[in-house]
């Protein structure tokens, strides 16, 4: 077994492993049904990493709040999925790598790869999704209500079956109450025949609680603005009976720019059980270069934040020339040290506001709010405007359709309002920013309708979504492990051979 290592994450660790001495440096972002010690002890999940490993370095980690990574103090937002990916790259010494991202461990995959590119060299995605294939607020629809609402938004091709929207609501409502007992994986799983090996793996890999905050997040997500900003070669898995949708994966193919789609035979929701030979042969060829797509590495993704001084021709008439310069100057010297401290930068001044882009939407957001406060401090009011999207890269500046949509929701925002879009607002679900509705609005030179919300200042309020999945306590899976969990988990760490037979055994015996 390989030892277990620990990368800071802020103030957390995450436990992580490295596999192999090959050429290639392969992050695999996983699910959070995990545990680093107990998958050695499972033969399928052992002879899958070590076929891996055989070509690559292979980093493994387990997500905050999961498996021996620290409990998580709340719900983590897909900012902090991602972050979670750079710590242990950094901590692991891989400069660059090749990504993969299994089942919910895909959109933080594609958002660091969209967000990050100069970090991946490719992008390997099994089983996951842009937007998740049963949303919250259809837990409890009709089934064919739900496919004909997803058919509305993605498009016929990609809404799944009533069938599927069945099963993903039946998954849903065994992790919120179920949990720990393997009803939940084994619908994800339907090969494994021992329900209670299962549940087992639930128990360890994390408690109910976190189970039901990520589950809820999860249904909550949507990438899909993220996806034409992804400028690695992507290879695209999925299982054609898997549970989440294989739409799901036609969807992530046909639109992140050259991306190629293998749909493998199968109905697990995991590649070390659906068919991992061809799975793994298909991996190791293209990142041999027998199969690549062009680099766009002009085109990043960005969150854009433009302010403006409101009404700043009167106040310069005023107070005069000479104040209002210096007023300016100090004004654009609080916007830089803002954005430096929130990992931003200020790429140019408008005159009377500025331009400035992020790495993560939560950060340009936390960035406004700062900003705000400071400029009311200065004596004068902004308007601002966020919204993330494909940028293109010009020398020192930036270009595009998303610039674009941001300086045009700056001009909807009202006087001290930060307005963001709908995108923006589905990529830091779990960050506990509230969002007050303003309505769908055309944007000038823009196609559509928009629908814009304006960040409430006084955080998520008391009985909206966002406050009640932020509210969900997080704790440690260690907090409701039974005895007998806690010493398969001290067995899996120091016994993995013996565990692999008893895996074995009850892989071949009956539902357990």
């Amino acid at each position: 077994m390989p030892e277990t290592h620990y990368a800071p994450c802020g103030d957390l660790s995450i436990g992580y492993q490295i596999v192999g001495e090959g050429p290639v440096d392969l992050v695999v972002a996983s699910s959070f049904i995990g545990h680093l010690d107990l998958t050695w002890t499972v033969p399928e999940f052992k002879a899958w990493w070590d076929r891996l490993a055989a070509f690559s370095r292979l980093l493994l980690f387990d997500k905050i709040g999961v498996g021996l990574s620290d409990p998580a103090p709340k719900v983590r937002s897909i900012d902090d999925r991602a972050a979670e990916i750079e710590a242990v790259m950094d901590a692991a010494g891989f400069r660059e790598a090749v990504l993969m991202g299994l089942s919910e461990g895909g959109p933080a995959s594609i958002v660091f790869a969209a967000t990050r590119p100069e970090r991946v060299k490719s992008l390997i995605l099994f089983g996951t999704f842009a937007r998740s294939p049963v949303v919250w607020d259809d837990m409890d629809r009709d089934p064919q209500e739900v496919v004909e609402r997803t058919g509305s938004i993605l498009g016929d091709a990609y809404a799944p079956t009533p069938e599927q929207v069945a099963q993903g609501q039946l998954l849903v409502r065994l992790a919120l109450s179920r949990w720990g007992t393997g009803e939940a994986s084994h619908v994800l799983l339907p090969s494994v025949k021992s329900v209670a090996q299962l549940g087992m793996v639930e128990r360890i890999s994390a408690s109910p609680g976190m189970a039901r905050a990520t589950i809820e997040a999860m249904a909550r997500i949507d990438i899909r603005s993220v996806l034409p900003a992804v400028s690695v070669p992507t290879l695209v898995f999925h299982a054609t009976d898997d549970p989440i949708p294989v739409q799901g994966g036609r969807f992530l193919a046909d639109h992140i720019p050259g991306a190629r789609l293998i749909e493998i035979e199968g109905r697990d929701h995991a590649p070390m059980l659906t068919d991992p030979d061809r799975i793994a042969g298909s991996i190791e060829e293209f990142l041999t270069g027998t199969y690549g797509a062009p680099r766009h590495a002009n085109r990043v993704l960005k969150t854009v934040l433009f302010s403006d001084i409101v009404s700043s021709t009167a106040r310069a008439a005023a107070i005069g020339d000479e104040r209002w310069s210096a007023l300016l100057q100090r004004f654009d010297e609080v916007t830089t040290s803002l954005a430096d401290r929130f990992d931003g930068k200020v790429v140019k001044s408008t005159g009377d506001g500025h331009l400035a882009t992020f790495e993560a939407p939560t950060l340009a957001i936390r960035c406004a709010e700062a900003l705000q406060i400071d400029a009311e401090a200065l004596g004068i009011e902004i308007r601002t405007g966020v919204h993330t999207g494909e940028c293109e890269v010009i020398g020192d500046d930036i270009g595009g359709i998303a610039v674009h949509i941001a300086a045009r929701i700056m001009s909807k925002a009202a006087p001290g309002e930060i307005l963001v879009s709908s995108s923006l607002r589905d990529l830091v679900v779990g960050s506990g920013i509230g969002f007050q509705d303003r309505g769908a609005h055309e944007l000038q030179g823009v196609p559509g309708r928009w629908l814009l919300l304006a960040v409430d200042p006084k955080g998520a309020q008391p009985g909206s979504a966002e406050a009640a999945l932020v509210s969900i306590p997080t704790p440690s899976a260690k907090s409701t492990m039974r005895r007998s969990d806690r010493a398969i988990a001290s067995m899996a760490r120091h016994t993995p051979r013996l565990l692999r037979g008893i895996a074995r055994l009850a892989q071949s015996g009956g539902r357990g």
